[in-house]
């Protein structure tokens, strides 16, 4: 599978890489349909790989750090923000991340859930590279809601 031009979801959510064995630009697929690839992302219709998101319940809840290794300033969230900055992030970054409970999250480099997006679903990244992202720049995020 290297190009999609379509998708159907039925249950579940799905994360999706540009490159084979989850590597490269990320996207996420939540139940629904998908006539073309303009609809999960703007640039191409390269899909390489996709796997299932974790999902265990509806309890959502993320704390991020400003610094690597879980250091610096943090901030909890429990709901969707779609502008960090104006939940009182005063960065453009975040360089470290715990996801507790039950639900995976989406990241955005731009605020309004735009821009390059990154999941991360339970457990601990103590920097951006584990979430295989290039740079920390997030500025928005949101639970993944599992619809089935």
């Amino acid at each position: 599978m290297n190009r999609v031009n379509s998708v159907c979801v039925q249950s579940g959510a799905w994360i999706c890489f540009s490159l084979a064995d989850f590597r490269g630009q990320q996207y996420i697929l939540e139940h629904g349909e998908y006539p073309g690839f303009h609809r999960w992302n703007g640039h191409n219709d390269r899909m390489g790989s996709c796997k299932p998101v974790g999902m265990h319940g509806e309890n959502y809840r993320i704390e991020v750090f400003e610094g690597r290794h879980f250091s610096g300033r943090s901030q909890e969230f429990t709901e969707d923000c779609s502008c960090l900055h104006r939940q009182g992030w005063a960065k453009n970054w975040i360089n470290a991340i715990k996801v507790y409970g039950d639900g995976a999250w989406v990241l955005y480099e731009e605020p309004n859930y735009r821009g390059q997006m990154y999941v991360v679903e339970r457990g601990d990244y103590s920097s951006c590279n584990e979430w295989q992202a290039a740079c920390a720049n997030i500025q928005s995020i949101r639970r993944v809601v599992n619809y089935f």
